[in-house]
């Protein structure tokens, strides 16, 4: 028996409000990757080559969900706002694309750097992930630079660790959040970027950048 034309309707209604709530609360998911800009070069030109190691993230923000700062002493954990990989993986991620991109230089994590090249290992100690709707993102870091192959050949300094803080204003929303913490990561890998450029040149006279 086929229903009549008012009980199709009346389920219709029923069924749109539903199907709304439910394209409400999809979750969304974010990367700390930023896009890939158009002028981007490719790696390898470098004489040397960079090993981004695994990055320590505090265990409050260690979560699949975005954490999001709602007062002096409250978080909310935002079930339909997660990262796409575990936050220490989309960070160690993001700092190896934007130093890969900023020095040239291939990330060997991993794999076999060429024969007698030098090779600088990046460990990045994540002390503070906070974010604000329609504030600000910031993120406090001690990172440690280690220069290996030619530069430790030549018994100078071969290793600095240093401290960063990285903050960035913010709009309204998840997107601009997310964003903001993307330009947060970038500071900081700036930053160690800038060291490495300045060992590469001279490592006996190079030393942290001030702190930002």
């Amino acid at each position: 028996m086929n229903p009549s034309p008012k009980r199709v309707a009346l389920l219709a209604l029923v069924a749109l409000p539903a199907f709304a709530a439910c394209s409400a609360d999809r979750t969304h998911f974010y990367t700390l990757l930023q896009p890939e800009p158009a002028t981007a070069t490719v790696a390898g030109g470098a004489a040397f080559a960079i090993d981004v190691q695994h990055v320590r993230v505090p265990a409050q923000v260690d979560q699949p969900q975005l954490v999001v700062r709602q007062g002096a002493g409250e978080l909310a954990l935002v079930e339909t706002r997660q990262w796409i990989a575990p936050l220490k993986d989309e960070m160690r991620g993001a700092l190896s694309a934007a130093l890969t991109q900023r020095l040239h230089a291939h990330d060997v994590a991993g794999v076999a750097a060429p024969a007698g090249m030098p090779v600088y290992q990046v460990t990045v100690d994540v002390q503070r992930f906070d974010g604000w709707l329609a504030h600000s993102v910031g993120i406090d870091a001690v990172w440690a630079v280690r220069a290996g192959g030619d530069v430790d050949a030549q018994r100078v300094r071969t290793s600095w660790t240093c401290a960063s803080h990285a903050g960035v204003a913010v709009g309204s929303g998840y997107e601009p959040l997310v964003v903001g913490a993307q330009q947060a990561v970038a500071q900081i890998a700036a930053q160690i970027a800038t060291l490495i450029e300045a060992a590469q040149r001279d490592a006996g006279t190079a030393g942290c950048p001030a702190a930002g």
